[in-house]
């Protein structure tokens, strides 16, 4: 997380730290990274695959 979401950011508040790591977690890692317990692809693919 700290090499991909924060670490070429400035000095942060806490405030704005909270809410780049609430938008690297919901956002980026939630829908984008593979995921072993929905057969290595992303749970928006799995989602995605269930609806259809």
């Amino acid at each position: 997380m700290k090499a991909e979401a924060i670490h070429h950011e400035p000095m942060m508040t806490r405030a704005q730290m909270q809410q780049a790591v609430f938008e690297y977690i919901k956002v980026d890692y939630n829908r984008t990274r593979r995921h072993s317990a929905f057969g290595y692809v992303t749970p928006m693919n799995s989602e995605l695959a269930k609806a259809a």
